[in-house]
């Protein structure tokens, strides 16, 4: 059977810990979308794992698959696996054949690009995800299989760097260099696909998962990044450049829907809000320089008085705001694993959650970081927004709707900082009554049982409610 692990929100919800956790009952665990943009923290036996492109399950010694959806930095990758190698671990990494190649000149292109945006920077990583993406829709990209392939390589290659260095040089009057040298390119390139041959890592994607679940093994698909910024369901055009989406995992391994449909798709929610990235963020707390839009007095306030009463910084917070969001981002370390880049917080926000439900179709939901809110007096939800005068329960299909909208707030009363490995040795009744209260609204709005609840940053320190392979 498969298991499909989806960010409910804007990425950074705690993906990889959860498939970290139900990683046990897999057999293999596959990437269906993104890149080395997506930076995940698994922590194992009390030891800390950043990867970006490595399957979070070659933690647990799985079998990871990067899917033809993903869009691959063999430089990245291999630096992955040499490191966890020389951890100790011994990761068993497979590669579609079907996936896509990041080239220094798609990184070249993305940093200069990012930067000509100014107003409609996405907040890209700026490694190079978006200009792969873009060549495999124009029919220009190289892919996994063509690295095995010296004369189909260098034909590619010969193709469309010309392109490349023209759009760098007289397009933007950037400079150019190895990035654009297709003698450089090709012999780079051409050697890891000899790595890639010699240890047996490449595969036709849909057919090698689908024999291993024939045979009877379990198989995770997991997605990153999270479903508000998926390119279509997402808050364009401050979104990735694939679809994290359910739907994004069969076309991004090659199964067919009905396959994953008959599975279990688990939507992770961290239990507030984060963001990295420019753009509307209605139930946001506090701002980030350079990401949170500037405040216009003219719209709209929040309904709250009290709130709207407050006096109020550049970015529309009043100072009780910045520091709770500065505490919130500091307990719960929102900071991007792969920039260091502060992270947007803000309280939850359920018409997003109610969006991404019906998307993916949630079977169950795994909360994470209630512990990061425990000591707070007071905790509160963005129940539903105010758009132009109506109340709205899920999140408006433009971008610039989502930015007129108004959070309607719910308070919740806090919960006491315990012992959060006692609560997750003891089970779901040890955590505290009103984060129990605030958990179930969550699960009730959404339609959807609580799997898990993470009360920690370690595998162990989770609260399994119910595994998705019983």
């Amino acid at each position: 059977m498969t298991v499909t692990i989806v960010g409910s929100q804007l990425g950074d919800e705690g993906k990889g810990g959860v498939v970290d956790l139900f990683g046990d009952a897999a057999d293999v665990v596959a990437r269906y979308q993104g890149g080395d943009n997506a930076g995940h923290t698994v922590v194992h036996d009390g030891k800390k794992y950043k990867l970006s492109l490595v399957p979070s399950g070659a933690v647990r010694g799985k079998v990871g698959v990067l899917g033809n959806g993903c869009v691959v930095n063999p430089e990245t990758l291999f630096d992955e696996i040499d490191t966890l190698r020389e951890r100790g671990l011994e990761p068993d990494v497979r590669v579609a054949e079907r996936a896509h190649v990041i080239l220094p000149y798609h990184r070249a292109l993305d940093g200069i690009e990012e930067d000509e945006k100014e107003d409609l920077a996405a907040g890209t990583t700026k490694r190079g995800i978006g200009p792969t993406y873009e060549d495999k829709a124009g029919r220009r990209g190289i892919r996994v299989g063509d690295l095995l392939d010296p004369d189909t390589l260098r034909e590619r290659l010969e193709y469309v760097v010309p392109q490349k260095r023209a759009i760098a040089e007289d397009v933007f009057e950037a400079d150019t260099g190895e990035a654009f040298d297709v003698d450089h390119l090709f012999e780079t390139y051409r050697e890891y696909g000899e790595r890639l041959r010699e240890e047996g890592m490449t595969v036709d994607c849909g057919t090698y998962l689908q024999d291993r679940i024939d045979d009877g093994d379990n198989v995770m698909l997991e997605g990153a990044q999270g479903t508000s910024i998926d390119i279509d369901h997402g808050i364009y055009p401050y979104v990735t450049s694939s679809n994290p989406t359910a739907g994004g995992a069969t076309v991004g391994t090659g199964l067919g829907p009905t396959v994953v449909g008959q599975g279990e798709v688990i939507g992770i929610v961290k239990a507030y809000l984060s963001r990295v990235g420019t753009g509307p963020l209605p139930t946001e707390l506090g701002g980030v320089e350079d990401q949170t839009p500037e405040y216009d007095p003219s719209e709209a306030q929040r309904a709250s008085e009290n709130r709207a009463a407050e006096p109020r910084g550049d970015a529309g917070a009043s100072e009780d705001e910045e520091e709770l969001a500065t505490y919130i981002r500091d307990e719960g370390g929102e900071y991007g694993t792969v920039t260091g880049r502060p992270r947007r917080v803000g309280w939850l926000d359920m018409p997003m959650l109610r969006h991404a439900a019906r998307a993916n179709g949630f079977t169950g939901l795994a909360i994470n970081h209630i512990d990061v809110l425990a000591g707070l007096d007071e905790v509160q939800v963005g129940h539903s927004y105010e758009l132009e005068g109506e109340e709205v329960l899920t999140m408006p299909p433009t971008t610039e709707k989502w930015g007129d909208c108004e959070a309607n707030l719910r308070s919740f009363d806090g919960w006491d900082d315990v012992d959060w490995s006692a609560v997750a040795d003891e089970g779901y009744e040890a955590i505290p009554e009103n984060a129990r209260t605030y958990l179930e609204y969550v699960a009730d709005e959404l339609e959807a049982e609580i799997y898990a609840v993470g009360v920690g940053p370690g595998r162990e320190e989770t609260v399994v409610v119910e595994n998705p392979y019983e």
